[in-house]
């Protein structure tokens, strides 16, 4: 009898992939299931991209690049990240990798060892959690709080840390619960990972989808965190090109040394020809970025403002992503309880808080990243379903 590696006893399917495939067995018995739980954009990738990417293969791009990825690309993200973010780097210390679940699973692989402790955000996206697991270390989730509008308390870091502490994560803006951390949180945040001579590891993967005015900060332009920050980001959600799975990894040369050896033994490169995409959505106007954002904050309004008009329901407004984290305490349901009472009773599939961690009790995560015709038949049905409470 074959048996499973020990370190992939205690990793689990996504409960997330779960979920939706017992949308897509209810949509084959005919039921019409709205989803709300993917986070993927409905729109199309945009034109000018495509057409880049379908000239580069006419053109030849069809062969093997360097293991980092095409020069052009790893230049056009140094100055996308000189100009937005006020980091330096060199083309070398840039890795192109297949999405940024690749740089998610790279980055934690390459400086944990069993018994490593890692402090990640709770709730959080679900590969921080069980990525660390598959390389024997621990993760120590903590807490976003609803009520301090899910910013980062480094009481709560300190009270985690012990000697066997390696590595922070930051997911910012988050997913699941769509808080943009304010300036204030990262200083002290920044503050906290040099004096525990920490590595961090900043998801900024949404740092295009922000509204009312608020900014993205990476905590890399913190004094002292460029050389012990490894920033993730990617194409998919501003892009609208999650399918094309390009993300890239920026970090001090020294850092990159070590991830890029995974990375070729992993993958070699990703896609050529979803480079040479990146390198378009980069270069190219970014006029589909500012429409995409507008309509996001639409949806978002629209929901929360139908939200705010249903008992036993609540949710802060979220300043960036696509998701509502959707308080469900006084419905008297755990957060699995109501989402099958929700794909049950109203048809509306949405994704349970305990996916991305204990502290996502009493949550559920809405996805408004589909058709506003959509959000408001799931708004409908999910209010009648209260109803019958």
């Amino acid at each position: 009898m074959i048996v499973q590696s020990r370190k992939m006893e205690n990793v689990p399917f996504s409960p997330i992939r779960k979920i939706f495939a017992e949308v897509d067995r209810m949509k084959k018995d005919g039921l019409d299931i709205i989803s709300l739980g993917i986070g993927e954009p409905d729109f199309d990738t945009p034109s000018h991209i495509t057409e880049a990417m379908a000239a580069a293969t006419r053109g030849g791009a069809t062969h093997y690049t360097a293991n980092k990825g095409i020069l052009a690309l790893r230049e056009a993200i140094c100055r996308k990240l000189k100009v937005e973010d006020g980091l330096e780097y060199d083309p070398e210390e840039i890795i192109c990798t297949v999405g940024v679940s690749e740089g998610v699973f790279v980055s934690l692989g390459s400086f944990l060892d069993p018994g490593d402790e890692v402090l990640v955000p709770d709730p959080s996206w679900v590969s921080y959690s069980h990525i660390p697991v598959m390389n024997g270390a621990v993760p120590k989730g903590y807490p976003l709080r609803e009520e301090n509008d899910f910013q980062i308390d480094v009481a709560d870091l300190e009270r985690l840390l012990t000697p066997k502490t390696k590595i922070l994560v930051l997911l910012d803006p988050s997913n699941p619960v769509g808080s943009v951390q304010k300036k204030e949180a990262l200083e002290k945040v920044a503050e906290f990972a040099v004096r525990n001579d920490l590595l961090v590891i900043s998801d900024e993967i949404y740092e295009k989808i922000i509204y009312d005015g608020k900014t993205h900060i990476s905590i890399a332009s913190f004094p002292g965190m460029r050389e012990r920050t490894i920033v993730l980001n990617g194409f998919a959600k501003a892009y609208a090109m999650t399918g094309w799975r390009i993300g890239y990894i920026a970090a001090p040369a020294e850092l990159v040394a070590v991830m890029n050896r995974m990375h070729m033994y992993m993958v070699t490169h990703t896609g050529v020809q979803a480079q040479w995409g990146a390198l378009a959505a980069l270069e190219g106007p970014q006029d589909p970025v500012v429409e995409m954002v507008e309509e996001f904050r639409k949806r978002r309004d629209f929901v929360c403002r139908r939200i705010d008009s249903m008992e036993k329901v609540s949710c802060r407004v979220p300043g960036g992503a696509f998701y509502v984290f959707l308080n469900i305490r006084k419905t008297g349901m755990n957060a699995e309880e109501f989402t099958r009472f929700l794909l049950r009773e109203a048809h509306v599939a949405v994704v349970p808080g305990t996916a991305f961690g204990v502290h996502g009790e009493g949550y559920v995560r809405i996805s408004y990243a589909v058709s506003h015709e959509n959000l408001e038949k799931a708004m409908d049905r999910m209010e009648n379903a209260l109803q019958s409470l």
